[in-house]
C-alpha cells in the first residue's frame, strides 16, 4: 500500500492600505530573514477566514477584516516543506498597530510598487493583488 501525503492547507492576508501592504520578515525557515505575506497553517475546527483573521493578528498585532479572496494557490513547488495549498485574502485594517509578533521578527508597510524579494510565491500573489487592485478599484 502507497503512503498517501494530502497537501496542507495554509493562508496570507495581503493587508493593504492606499498603494502599501504589509509585510513580516519570517524569523523561521524556510526562507528564514525573508520579507513574506503574514500569515500560515489553518487549524483543525477552523475556516480558512477564521485562519486569515488570527494569522494576521498573531504575526501583526492588526485586527483585520476579510474584503475579498485574492486566489487559491497550489503549485506544489511553493513551500519547500511540501506541497500547500494557499488560500489568500485581501484585508484591511479594522484596529491595532502595527507590531510583529509571534514567528515576525519584523513588520512593516511596503510600497506595492517598491517591493523586497519576497519568500515562498508572495512576489506572484502580490502581481495578481496588484492587477486586482487596478481592475476593481477596491480600496
Amino acid at each position: 500500500m502507497m503512503d498517501v501525503v494530502t497537501p496542507k492547507l495554509t493562508v496570507d492576508a495581503v493587508i493593504v492600505e492606499g498603494d502599501k501592504v504589509v509585510l513580516i520578515r519570517r524569523v523561521n525557515p524556510p526562507f528564514k530573514g525573508m520579507w513574506a505575506l503574514p500569515g500560515g497553517f489553518v487549524e483543525v475546527g477552523e475556516t480558512v477566514e477564521e485562519a486569515c483573521v488570527r494569522e494576521a493578528g498573531e504575526e501583526t498585532s492588526l485586527d483585520v477584516g476579510i474584503v475579498k479572496l485574492v486566489g487559491v494557490y497550489s503549485d506544489p513547488k511553493r513551500d519547500p516543506r511540501g506541497h500547500t495549498v494557499g488560500v489568500i485574502f485581501l484585508c484591511k485594517v479594522k484596529g491595532g498597530r502595527l507590531k510583529a509578533a509571534d514567528d515576525a521578527g519584523e513588520a512593516g508597510w511596503f510600497s506595492l510598487g517598491e517591493l523586497p524579494e519576497l519568500a515562498f510565491d508572495h512576489g506572484r500573489i502580490l502581481g495578481d493583488v496588484k492587477t486586482i487592485l487596478k481592475k476593481q478599484r477596491i480600496l
